[in-house]
């Protein structure tokens, strides 16, 4: 199992259920909405029943006398002025069609009708009737208006009485309680069974750091009268803190499965609803189902989304989340000392989460998952490669070495990359090249199908080229690993730099190489076309940023000295921020920080300019060779200029220190 956030599991049915009665030992009651349902059904069908016996055609009093003076009356019935009866054969009723052939196919014939009687009508015409051989009946007038006032005040009892029961059900869900629209301020939190798929601290790869500060939490866990002994209280909140992808969830399910403890999961975002309180009361049923099976886990993900800073923002915070937040602060106050239970909750932004959510009593300890080291990338490519095919010339370390900064989520994507690719290419195995592609995509970017001119690939390739020269030959700069001018992502090329190993510090003379490399591109198209080119925004861009937080965070610039004149990022809301004044230095020091981000930017475009200019056939050779083979390795580079600084410096030379010495004279007088 990987270190990355997985999905959680399906919860397995809790084990009180099989006592709780069956379909066959109890009848299912039914409530008062299918009642009502199911008289209103009824009632319908009544009234569906009653219509469908009573239908007749209407036809005329003229049409009527026509066919008594025919002979074609078979009975009538005679209520009040209301008359039905039966024609002897059917007729045709009298329609807008004019031909007599659509009248027979698309009209049906009458056979029993009802007509409304005239008021003159009288005893001699029923003589008339009589005489023809009809049959005649008579009934009493239906007081029709008292039923139809009848089904009216049925039907609105039926409506009140309905109305009724669902604000009762809806006040008895707000209470607490169940209802039809679902118990809302149950905890949604679910249950996770660490038998079904248990998961361990062996399952996670990369972070032996994190899993050893997690042990005492096992610990705890099975043995908490241990600790009680000597006065010891456990945490009773633990939060972890890193990118996303680091594997912060797979902890907390791994602590679960060591301790062999209820595990309960929740994101953060399930406590906002629609009704207000509801994430009070959530988290309320979230805290006492845990300490009714305690000894338990809570784990809350994504925490930030709840546990923002309260009153933050333009127009106050949001009432619902900052009572949830309440909620959740008094739950954790509320535990006993030797309460065994313990919140567990993850987030990638702890610089938006309430002070009073951070202080000890509650998330008492703060644990950083960061992105694994070497050892810990080669132990992920090992682990997600289990399941995976794979030949004897993958070499794990040195794909460890390739990936500096990728998460375990990113390694996990990448194995899976370069088994598509091999499936796509009909292989049985994955091999070295698969894993290549894979990282080439997810570090690069997807290849564009996108035809460049001969005269943007010209350029593309003098612009990787001034880069490349410059990681190889300058000092403190990173590796080549390739050079591409194939259209990837968002860029028409790429030049790919490899860390020796990681680093967590730089010096002004690996940031100021890091500059000189950022800037070749540009200055080799100036070099060779006499013009710059819109293919160098996002190297400015870097470089800018580099530059500007050397002279503002981090003191190296000899002018300003060791101040710090950043702005004021400790309030990470719009609304705060606002309030505080932004810039913290005035007009003129801003404008000597602008001069000495130019001036370090200047003498970098500088040095840059002369290191290619020394190096013109360098330059020319690598440019060449893109445009003929389109990607270059570290292999064919060095077959083409001969070894970098970085293999000359394993070996003890100093190629480029002319230059880097040079330029930090001229920094020096400059200044």
């Amino acid at each position: 199992m990987s270190m990355t956030d997985q999905e959680p599991q399906p919860p397995k049915p809790s084990s009180d259920s099989s006592s709780k009665p069956s379909a066959e030992q109890a009848p299912k009651q039914r409530n008062p909405l299918q009642w009502f349902l199911l008289l209103l059904l009824g009632f319908l069908t009544m009234m569906f029943l009653v219509s469908a016996w009573s239908s007749s055609s209407v036809v005329t009093y003229s049409q009527l006398q026509q066919q008594l003076e025919a002979g074609n009356i078979a009975k009538v019935t005679i209520s009040g002025r209301q008359l039905v009866g039966e024609f002897k054969e059917p007729i045709q009723p009298v329609t807008q069609k004019t031909t007599e052939a659509e009248r027979d196919t698309d009209i049906k014939p009458i056979k029993r009708f009802s007509c409304t009687l005239p008021m003159q009508v009288g005893e001699k015409w029923l003589d008339d009737i009589e005489a023809q051989g009809v049959e005649i009946n008579a009934e009493d007038p239906a007081a029709y208006d008292n039923l139809f006032l009848f089904a009216s005040f049925a039907g609105l009892l039926l409506i009140l009485v309905f109305g009724w029961t669902m604000l009762r059900r809806m006040r008895e869900q707000m209470m607490g309680g169940g209802g039809m629209l679902g118990n809302v301020t149950k905890s949604p939190a679910r249950l996770y069974d660490e038998e079904d798929k248990r998961i361990t601290f062996d399952d996670v790869a990369g972070l032996a750091g994190v899993k050893k500060d997690l042990e005492e939490i096992v610990l705890f866990l099975k043995d908490a009268e241990k600790f009680h002994r000597l006065g010891a209280e456990i945490p009773k909140g633990v939060l972890l803190m890193g990118p996303p992808g680091t594997g912060k969830t797979l902890l907390a399910r791994a602590v679960a499965g060591e301790a062999g403890v209820p595990f309960y999961s929740i994101n953060g975002s399930e406590f906002i609803q629609l009704f207000v309180g509801v994430g009070a009361g959530r988290v309320r049923d979230m805290f006492k189902t845990a300490q009714d099976n305690s000894p338990a886990i809570l784990f809350i993900d994504e925490i930030d989304a709840v546990g923002r800073q309260r009153g933050a923002g333009l127009g106050g915070g949001h009432d619902e989340r900052e009572q949830t937040l309440n909620q959740i602060l008094s739950e954790m106050d509320g535990f006993s000392p030797t309460s065994t239970v313990i919140v567990l909750a993850a987030t990638n932004r702890p610089d938006v989460l309430d002070p009073a959510l951070l202080r000890p009593g509650r998330f008492d300890r703060h644990i950083t998952v960061d992105r694994p080291a070497l050892e810990g990338r080669k132990a992920l490519f090992e682990l997600h490669s289990m399941k995976v095919p794979i030949t004897e010339d993958v070499d794990f370390e040195k794909l460890a070495r390739a990936t500096v900064g990728l998460t375990g989520a990113d390694i996990r994507n990448l194995v899976n990359e370069a088994a598509l690719w091999a499936t796509r290419q009909d292989k049985d195995k994955v091999e070295m090249d698969d894993f290549e592609y894979a990282r080439d995509k997810v570090l690069m970017g997807a290849k564009r199908e996108e035809v460049l001119s001969d005269e943007e690939k010209e350029i593309t390739a003098y612009h990787e080229a001034g880069h490349a020269v410059l990681a190889w030959l300058v000092p403190g700069s990173d590796m080549v690993h390739k050079v591409t001018i194939v259209p990837r992502g968002m860029a028409l090329g790429v030049t790919q730099l490899v860390p020796e190993e990681d680093r967590y510090n730089l010096g002004q003379r690996d940031m100021l190489a890091q500059l000189t490399m950022a800037l070749g591109g540009r200055t080799a198209e100036k070099m060779q076309f006499d013009e710059y080119s819109a293919g160098a925004e996002n190297d400015l861009k870097r470089a800018t940023s580099l530059a500007q937080r050397m002279v503002t965070r981090w003191g190296m610039s000899e002018r300003l000295g060791p101040v710090a004149y950043g702005h004021n990022e400790e309030q990470p809301f719009l609304g705060r921020e606002m309030a505080h004044e932004h810039r913290t230095f005035s007009e003129h020091t801003a404008k000597v920080i602008d001069e000495e981000i130019a001036k370090i930017l200047h003498a970098a475009a500088d040095r840059a300019q002369r290191i290619l200019t020394e190096h013109r056939d360098k330059l020319t050779t690598i440019a060449e060779a893109l445009l003929e083979k389109e990607i270059l390795d570290t292999d064919e580079i060095e077959a083409l200029i001969g070894p970098s600084v970085h293999s000359v410096k394993k070996s003890g030379g100093c190629v480029g220190a002319d230059a880097a010495s040079t330029y930090a004279q001229q920094t020096q007088e400059n200044d």
